[in-house]
């Protein structure tokens, strides 16, 4: 069951750090190809984001509330970006549909609304992107 704020758009500012979040995957896909350890493009990702003045934090701890207490379980977000958008990056053959339960679980966890799954192993960058928005 979807509850209203599904059916909002997102913010205009949400889309354009999104738009540049892609933009610079573009820009390391294309100057690196795929192949790599995903904490190579990761480096790389970042220091595109740094470039365009964009805040944002790597590996940020998420913790779980459960039976009362708030408990660390290892759960790291990638990144998130200006506290609005969480990019989970992989570096793999093939797409599992975990990687995107787990990022939906992020954003379920954190109230953040839009995720990017973005895949650096593959041919053209365009097909390693999953947008999902809550």
């Amino acid at each position: 069951m979807r509850t209203a704020m599904e059916h909002l758009p997102l913010p205009g500012e949400t889309e354009r750090l999104a738009s540049e979040i892609v933009d610079a995957a573009y820009k390391v896909h294309a100057a690196l190809g795929p192949g790599l350890m995903e904490s190579v493009y990761e480096a790389c990702v970042c220091h595109e984001l740094r470039k365009r003045q964009m805040p944002f934090q790597t590996q940020v701890s998420l913790p779980i509330v459960y039976d009362g207490l708030r408990l660390q379980a290892g759960l790291r977000l990638d990144l998130l970006v200006d506290k609005s958008v969480i990019v989970e990056l992989k570096a793999v053959e093939q797409m599992h549909p975990i990687f995107q339960a787990q990022l939906l679980t992020y954003l379920k966890l954190t109230g953040i609304r839009l995720g990017l799954l973005i895949n650096f192993n593959v041919p053209v960058i365009k097909d390693g992107i999953k947008r999902i928005v809550l």
